[in-house]
């Protein structure tokens, strides 16, 4: 079966559909630990500083690592920064603890590769129910016969900190963890760390799962397999990444909730950067060539002329 080739995903000859669910163990265990640590310790450790702790480092890791860091400018290059913080906000993304710069990078594009085929495995495109997508994505990956050949530029593949970041990602918890215990204690610890690791991931997940079956659409993409949605009342506790179907219309850009209304605060983190001139060469929807395929679905409120609002 032919192809589409996207990005980093190379082979004419893939197979996005046949392959087989397969448990994967350390990724299992760890949110498992993670998330019985939450459940049994968070309530027995409560305090408020623990969990104003828990608020501010959810929001900064997710935020500055995981939504701006690892996913706009890691994976989509969308905007430009100077290395040493380029580092850091992928650093960021490293303690949200889902994987390690690689890894990440591997997982968002071989998920973006097989949704835009015609037809793909039920795991990347969270057709299972509700309960068997939990376990599929959060403990298992996809086995494929005739998977993609997976190549990682050569600046990002050679990067000593990315590398190092890839070998230890369970483990760069464990300063954190330190400095934790040592300002706050018990509390600190078990709210700063699991509490937050099994929040993320599972509010990772979620997102996943609801972003890609139904949901408010303000395009829509032909011949593919997975249609991607909005979800409006979710864009300020996820930082932008719920709107999903925005991000399908136009994967490269730098500012994800684009209609107005849409509260993006990974957006406006990077514009805080290009105003102190750490960030350029950002990309926006009317910069970007439009997806083949590209079509504008008219909902009320919606500009008719096919570009999205609120570009500047």
């Amino acid at each position: 079966m032919s192809s589409i080739s996207t990005g980093r995903m190379i082979d004419d000859r893939s197979d996005p559909m046949k392959g087989r669910v397969a448990w994967a163990p350390a990724k299992s265990v760890w949110i498992t630990a993670m998330t019985l640590i939450a459940i049994v310790g968070g309530p027995l450790t409560f305090t408020w500083s623990a969990f104003g702790v828990f608020i501010l480092l959810t929001a900064i890791t997710i935020c500055l690592g995981h939504s701006v860091g690892m996913h706009r400018l890691l994976i989509h290059r969308s905007f430009r920064t100077p290395l040493w913080i380029e580092h850091f906000l992928v650093y960021l993304g490293t303690l949200v603890g889902m994987a390690g710069p690689f890894g990440m990078i591997y997982a968002h594009d071989i998920r973006d590769w097989a949704q835009r085929q015609r037809d793909c495995h039920d795991l990347y495109a969270h057709r299972r129910s509700f309960l068997v997508d939990a376990f599929w994505q959060m403990h298992c990956v996809v086995a494929l016969t005739h998977p993609p050949r997976f190549v990682i530029e050569e600046r990002v593949r050679r990067d000593r900190l990315y590398r190092l970041l890839e070998a230890t990602w369970m483990g760069q918890q464990l300063p954190l963890a330190l400095a934790l215990f040592m300002l706050g204690g018990l509390p600190w610890l078990v709210w700063g760390i699991a509490v937050r690791v099994s929040v993320s991931l599972t509010g990772h997940w979620l997102v996943g799962h609801f972003a890609h079956r139904s949901g408010h659409q303000g395009w829509s993409i032909d011949h593919v397999a997975v249609q991607g949605y909005n979800l409006p009342r979710f864009g300020l506790v996820t930082f932008g990444e719920s709107f999903h179907g925005n991000h399908h219309a136009f994967p490269e850009s730098a500012r994800l909730g684009i209609e107005p209304g849409q509260m993006d605060l990974g957006w406006h983190f990077i514009r805080l950067l290009a105003r102190l001139g750490l960030a350029s060469a950002i990309k926006l929807p009317h910069m970007i060539a439009p997806r083949e395929g590209l079509r504008r679905v008219e909902t009320s409120g919606d500009a008719g002329d096919g570009h999205p609002v609120g570009q500047h």
